[in-house]
């Protein structure tokens, strides 16, 4: 019988940094959630999550997007900005979106402006060895980077969809040497996502950085979910390694339509919902002569 205890949001006041997190790996498992506004903010920081991300994903559950190469870099800013509102003690970590760190100077001006526009507190971008030199530079610039291999949806069309990665041992090996490659340019973690949990395990054991999973087995240092796939919110399509703790959507659809029905039957609003005016106010407002319209 397990003795451990579960770890609720009263147990964790410590406000979660990129050094913490990274030394968190082989101590604790890292809680991470995405979170899009002021609302889902606090809703994933009262919960205890280590990290909140303001993914890109927010084109598709948010935007209602096919894919997340549609949303911009000021979309991404004005939702980190409203999250990070929400957001007091988890670490706060904003997405680079598609093309927003092409270059080595584009990715230090866009990770900034994450930074003092959006209030975040670290950012995210996909890839392995081609952005050794983006990560190392925003590192430079003093800002945290958590790196993204495995399947990045930012690169679908090469990928020619939504496809699992790392399926054999020459893309293993290839996944391993790009999370050393993001470690040595100075990531504090990285997200491997859609991965057999055997490339996971390796990968894992081959960094000395938090990794956080997102479809990678239960080998992670982490784990990382979009926060409408667990409240039953995104209904177009559900991923294997999704596992929903709530039906949300199917609630919130049942309660608008009680809401509705109540409406069209005079149900609502009810005595408790509205407002009366003092008796002699009443009395006053009663001998007021009103004209109806012309007829």
């Amino acid at each position: 019988m397990s003795t451990s205890k579960k770890t609720t949001s009263k147990d964790k006041v410590t406000v979660m940094t990129a050094p913490g997190i990274q030394a968190s790996k082989g101590v604790q498992k890292i809680c991470c959630m995405t979170a899009y506004d002021y609302s889902s903010g606090i809703i994933a920081d009262a919960s205890g999550m280590d990290i909140v991300l303001v993914g890109d994903s927010l084109a598709m559950v948010v935007l209602g997007h096919e894919d997340t190469l549609s949303v911009t870099m000021d979309e991404m800013i004005h939702h980190v900005r409203a999250t990070s509102r929400g957001v007091k003690r988890a670490l706060l970590v904003a997405d680079m979106p598609f093309m927003s760190f092409c270059t080595v100077n584009r990715a230090v001006k866009n990770a900034g402006r994450f930074m003092a526009e959006g209030r975040a507190k670290a950012v995210k971008l996909e890839g392995g060895i081609p952005v050794v030199p983006q990560i190392k530079a925003i590192s430079a610039a003093g800002i945290p980077v958590m790196a993204h291999v495995g399947l990045t949806p930012q690169h679908i069309a090469k990928f020619g969809g939504f496809k699992a990665q790392g399926k054999s041992a020459k893309a293993t090996k290839t996944l391993i040497e790009d999370a050393q490659a993001v470690e040595e340019a100075g990531a504090f973690c990285i997200v491997i996502e859609a991965i057999p949990v055997e490339a996971a395990k390796l990968i894992t054991e081959a960094v000395n950085i938090p990794t956080i999973g997102i479809g990678a087995g239960n080998v992670t240092d982490g784990q990382v979910l979009v926060y409408h796939d667990v409240l039953g919110l995104f209904d177009r399509f559900t991923p294997k390694f999704v596992r929903k703790y709530a039906e949300l959507g199917t609630a919130s659809v049942k309660a608008f339509e009680a809401y509705c029905d109540d409406v069209r039957r005079g149900r609502f609003p009810g005595d408790k919902n509205t407002f009366y005016m003092p008796d002699d106010q009443l009395a006053q407002v009663r001998k007021i002569k009103v004209k109806g319209k012309k007829k």
